[in-house]
């Protein structure tokens, strides 16, 4: 696929008329209509919204107080997915507005295990499933599970009205907003969600639920839906917006285990995922354009996406002591049949409480993983000795500078354009220091049969520290939108000899991958050999030799990729029988040329059944050459990714503790960063030649903030 400028272009393709026709047509034939073909018009095209140039020089607002926005197809999907992020927010003081699109009334039963089973009553399982989360939220917020909360109505864009349920204790405050669309059409009870994304005829009515405030039934349809979420994002001007996952995995299985699974055919997630993650990543980009429409500024938000069923697929990641908190947030919100809560529906989703979340075969609770994995921010030293920070911000690349050098306090953003983009950023600098910064671009998210399409683009930089050309499309490894939906986040790195190497993972779970030569010139996208299926997540270092090696976490071992002299392509490596990593490796490139891996493994468990997908994580780190050998054991007990950079002999160690902090080792000692903003996804290590140590993380204000060792609390 040829480069393209994408500077100044509508971020969507066009398709041919009659594609556009042909989707109309066959949403009126799901929809039962046999006369329509022929007594009956085209129904009109959804409406256009507004887009934003991706061309760099909007204005950014300013930072407003953090606050955090979940969007939700099901109420605990947030506890099940998005746990343990939103409680480290939620116990640091970020007032958190959850929005839950659907009513979760599936077949309208609420079986206790146990019990007989009841008749269905929709109305009545809607409003348990409410009362579960005010349960598991008021233990959240440290509160007894049938602590009041405020429950009211509030008037959404367009007129709609939805309830809302209100809990404050001090500064934390929890709103709870429930559009209840009903999860299955009446024809045929197909799912709404995903034929409300597709269908241009479709409108789903709403569930009233028992005691809720809200006795009218809604409508809505595509547009209604968006303009809603806009509506609510504008209101509550988010800083953090939290979403499931919009482009999951391509998942092939039978029909019999991918019901077991409770999949969607062909990929990894239930079908209301990825509609609703859809639904709320075009309404980002609408709110965004509408926003800086007529002049008007860019809002300043971060958006996370995360994996919803992908968790049961690979190996779990988070520690035993992580996954029972995570867990005991779903007892109270499953709560019991005979509990006495006061609400007339019921309390809780009783089959998801008590210890049914860490029996549950499926696993799903027993990891969190982001669909955009990686730094929230790509660092570089500019000419002055200033640090910059390149994000994303309000879907759009963003530069912070230090206002001083080595001040760790930062300026405000200047955009830098591109949007919208998802969160994470690839970089590379070159030998002049000029920095790439590489990005996976929403360039179409459209439902109605419109298209929905994913690139890599690159922003270079003219002169080291200065401004930057015009951004260039770097295509996408897969030639069909489908297909290109499911790649990863761009990864680069500059050899030795000047050339750079772009990483993604492609659709088949494999890697694609561009070089750039030292003249500028891109090669094609080349597949690399081997039949290695990975994560997202790739690792990336040059040896002292100058070989570029790239790691990927496999279903049961780190898959390699090496040169075997600088210059040639990458070749994959088996047989180092490296053992499965949970999350993405650290790499260090040591000084007589060889490469160390530091990451977690699972804990030894014994599957009961071949789809038994339980299991946890070893909070103990492991390290191996990347030839398989064991190496001895650094102390550095945690969760989540891993960062490694300085001397290849006293390199410093970056990661989470076991409570969600940002600590280090460093020179022998470990220590924890115990103050101060809590850290979203993963915060970024830069060593500098002279052996000072920062850590640059992204705060839920939207902003970064820098830490030092010299500022932390030694734990040992």
């Amino acid at each position: 696929m040829e480069d393209r400028a994408v500077s100044g272009l509508r971020p969507s393709r066009s398709r041919p008329r009659r594609r556009t026709i042909v989707a109309a047509l066959g949403a009126l034939a799901a929809a039962g209509s046999a006369t329509a073909l022929t007594s009956c018009s085209v129904p009109a095209p959804r409406r256009t919204g507004p887009v934003t140039d991706p061309a760099p020089g909007i204005a950014i607002s300013d930072s407003r107080p953090a606050r955090l926005m979940q969007i939700l197809a099901h109420p605990d999907d947030d506890l099940y997915f998005m746990n343990p992020d939103t409680q480290r927010m939620l116990d640091s003081g970020v007032p958190l507005v959850c929005v839950y699109v659907t009513a979760g009334e599936a077949d309208g039963v609420n079986k206790a295990p146990g019990r007989p089973r009841p008749p269905a009553d929709k109305s009545a399982y809607s409003s348990a499933r409410h009362q579960g989360l005010r349960q598991a939220y008021a233990t959240l917020l440290g509160l007894p599970k049938y602590t009041d909360w405020q429950k009211g109505t509030t008037t959404l864009r367009g007129g709609r009205r939805a309830e809302i349920n209100s809990l404050a204790v001090g500064p934390r405050r929890v709103d709870l907003i429930y559009l209840n669309l009903a999860m299955h059409t009446t024809r045929h009870a197909r799912l709404g969600l995903p034929n409300l994304w597709r269908d241009r005829v479709l409108e789903l009515p709403t569930v009233v639920a028992d005691d809720s405030p809200v006795r009218r039934i809604e409508s809505y349809d595509y547009d209604r839906l968006v303009d809603v979420l806009v509506g609510l994002m504008d209101r509550y001007r988010p800083t953090v917006v939290q979403t499931l996952d919009p482009d999951p995995d391509i998942q092939h299985s039978d029909e019999v285990t991918r019901k077991k699974d409770s999949e969607q055919r062909g990929y990894s997630d239930h079908g209301d995922h990825t509609a609703v993650a859809s639904f709320s990543w075009a309404a980002m980009a609408r709110w965004v354009a509408e926003s800086a429409r007529d002049g008007g500024e860019i809002p300043a938000f971060v958006a996370t996406s995360f994996r919803g069923y992908y968790n049961r697929h690979w190996p779990k990641n988070l520690p035993d002591s992580v996954l029972r908190r995570k867990a005991g947030h779903l007892v109270p919100y499953g709560g019991e049949a005979d509990w006495s809560c006061g609400n007339s529906g019921g309390c809780g989703d009783y089959n998801v409480g008590g210890d049914r979340p860490l029996t549950n075969k499926k696993g799903w609770v027993r990891s969190t993983h982001y669909r955009y994995p990686g730094p929230r921010t790509a660092l570089a030293a500019e000419p002055d000795g200033r640090l910059a920070a390149y994000g994303v911000l309000g879907l759009r690349a963003v530069r912070w500078r230090e206002t001083e050098a080595g001040s760790g306090r930062w300026g405000q953003p200047a955009d830098l354009g591109g949007g919208p983009l998802a969160p994470t950023l690839g970089q590379a600098a070159l030998g002049d220091g000029r920095q790439l910064l590489f990005a996976l671009r929403f360039s179409a998210i459209s439902g109605h049969g419109g298209d929905n399409a994913r690139e890599i683009v690159l922003l270079e930089q003219r002169s080291a520290g200065g401004p930057f050309l015009a951004w260039r499309g770097l295509g996408n490894p897969e030639r069909h939108d489908d297909r290109g939906r499911r790649i990863g986040v761009p990864v680069a790195v500059t050899a030795h000899d000047g050339r750079v190497h772009l990483f993604v993972r492609n659709a088949d779970k494999g890697v694609s991958t561009r070089v750039r030569e030292t003249d500028g010139r891109w090669s094609g996208w080349r597949t690399l050999d081997g039949s290695a299926e990975i994560q997202d997540g790739l690792t990336t270092v040059v040896d002292a030799a100058g070989r570029v090696h790239l790691f990927g976490a496999g279903f049961a071992t780190v898959h390699h990729w090496s040169q075997d002299a600088p210059g040639l392509p990458l070749t994959h490596r088996p047989g180092a029988d490296l053992p499965a990593a949970v999350d993405t490796p650290a790499a260090l490139a040591k000084a007589d040329g060889s490469v160390h891996l530091l990451y977690r493994t699972e804990r030894p468990w014994k599957r009961t059944a071949p789809r038994d997908s339980r299991g946890s994580a070893s909070s103990a780190l492991t390290r191996f050459s990347s030839d398989g050998r064991l190496l001895p054991a650094v102390r550095f007990d945690g969760y989540g990714p891993l960062a490694t950079a300085g001397d290849p002999e006293r390199a410093v160690l970056l990661g989470l503790d076991l409570l969600g902090r940002v600590q280090l080792r460093h020179e022998g000692r470990q220590v924890t960063r115990t103050a101060g903003a809590v850290a979203l996804d993963t915060p970024t290590l830069d060593v500098t030649p002279a052996g000072k140590v920062r850590v640059v993380g992204m705060g839920p204000d939207a902003h970064p903030w820098t830490w030092s060792p010299g500022t932390a609390t030694a734990t040992g």
